[in-house]
Order: C-alpha cells, then structure tokens, then sequence
C-alpha cells in the first residue's frame, strides 16, 4: 500500500496569481485546475458568490513532486505561516480512516472524513501539534 505526503498550500484569494507565479518561479506544470464554481453543487452547503472564480482545487508537478493549492473559502481565515498543510493520498479506503481517527486523536476536524464528488473518502483534520493534513483517497481506477 502507498501513502504520499504532498505540500498543500491555502491561499487568500490569490491563487491564479500564485499558480503563474510557480509556473515560472519553479517551472510548474499545472495538471488541474478548477474552481469552487465549477464544482458540483451541494445544497446543504451553497457556495457563496464571491467564491464562484476562486481556485477550489489545483494540482502542479514540480519536478517530480505534487504541488496542490486552493484558495480559503470565503469566511475561512488564513494565517500567513499556517497556510501550508499536508495532503496525504492514500488508494485504501480503510487505511485512510485509520489515519485520519488516528491523526484526530488529540487534534480537531475540520471536514469530517466523508465521500465526496473527488474521492471516495476524504477530510481534513488538525492534529494535537497543530499540523493541517488533508486524507485523500484515490478514486478507483478500471484496469
């Protein structure tokens, strides 16, 4: 079983600005983009306007390493030096909850480990030192 740990950074409503700015700081690729408009729509948690062109997801390759960013959801205040987390993927749905269950012992959650329109397992929790980590669960793939 594989678990990767990738940087994942929270930007303030700038981060168009910063995916160019690492395109060509770093030589960035950007493998996906999409904005919190373009995601599927969820009733019990309407998207406010002002977040319909903000980055809700992006992925970048440098190099060989995952880079992910998305903007804060409106509301959600971004302490500069709190604003890179960990994003953990995992292909196993199990090992996933271990993970999370294990890093929300002491810490707090933050999105509760649930499906999603993007995995089929994720969530967001802060452990007990006060590190952000994103618990991904790689969709299934047909071979």
């Amino acid at each position: 079983m594989t678990v990767r740990l990738d940087p994942y950074l929270v930007m303030e409503g700038n981060a168009k600005e910063a995916i160019q700015f690492y395109e060509k700081a770093l030589g960035a690729q950007q493998v996906f983009v999409q904005t919190f408009g373009e995601m599927p729509a969820n009733p019990e948690f309407p998207l406010p306007s002002e977040a319909n062109e903000l980055i809700g997801h992006a992925m970048l390759m440098v190099g060989d390493t995952r880079l992910m960013l998305s903007d804060a959801f409106p509301g959600q205040p971004v302490q500069q030096g709190a604003n890179v987390t960990i994003c953990i993927s995992i292909k196993d749905v199990e090992k996933s909850k271990a993970i999370y269950h294990a890093l929300e012992d002491g810490g707090r959650v933050i999105i509760p480990l649930s499906e999603s329109h993007f995995s089929p397992a994720y969530g967001q929790v802060v452990d007990k030192f006060g590190v952000g980590f994103h618990i991904f669960t790689d969709q299934p793939t047909n071979n």
